[in-house]
């Protein structure tokens, strides 16, 4: 074999190895932000419900069957974090109409999956009657980084 093609051969695979390691610690380091941030983000809006709590009930504490319900929706979010491996590290809500009986609201959540980073993007309507209150979540959008494996991607597209 050609000593040039060697060489070309052994610059490729050095290339190649430099590239996997950047790639498993950028791997490492989105997975470490994403666990630290997502329980960040839920502290920050336990503690923005309780304030905002607190103001609309003229600063009183809050109902003892209440802090139960958030302790145990809280256990039940980190649950299924950790079950699915899903961490979203963003979420904006825009309302789009609001009139006396029906609502819609624009959402955008960002987040991973393990190595595989998502957008989702969605409206949810809310029609309430004098019965009952009915939501409907349409215009589903899922957005997955165009580095992530292109199997899942026209799969999520579908």
């Amino acid at each position: 074999m050609d000593s040039s093609l060697c060489q070309a051969y052994k610059d490729e695979i050095q290339s190649l190895e430099e590239e996997i390691k950047l790639l498993a610690e950028k791997y490492e380091a989105n997975q470490q932000e994403s666990v630290s941030f997502s329980e960040e983000e839920i502290l920050m809006s336990i503690n923005s419900f309780q304030k905002e709590f607190q103001r609309q009930s003229g600063g009183h504490e809050f109902p003892s069957d209440l802090k139960a319900e958030l302790e145990s929706l809280e256990t039940d979010l980190s649950f299924l974090m950790k079950f699915t491996g899903i961490q979203f590290t963003s979420h904006c809500k825009k309302t789009v109409e609001k009139t006396r009986n029906r609502t819609v609201q624009k959402h955008r959540l960002l987040g991973n999956c393990h190595s595989l980073s998502f957008e989702l993007e969605f409206q949810l309507l809310e029609m309430q009657t004098k019965e009952s209150v009915s939501t409907v979540i349409t215009d589903l959008s899922i957005i997955m980084e165009s580095g992530g494996d292109s199997d899942v991607s026209k799969f999520v597209s579908r």
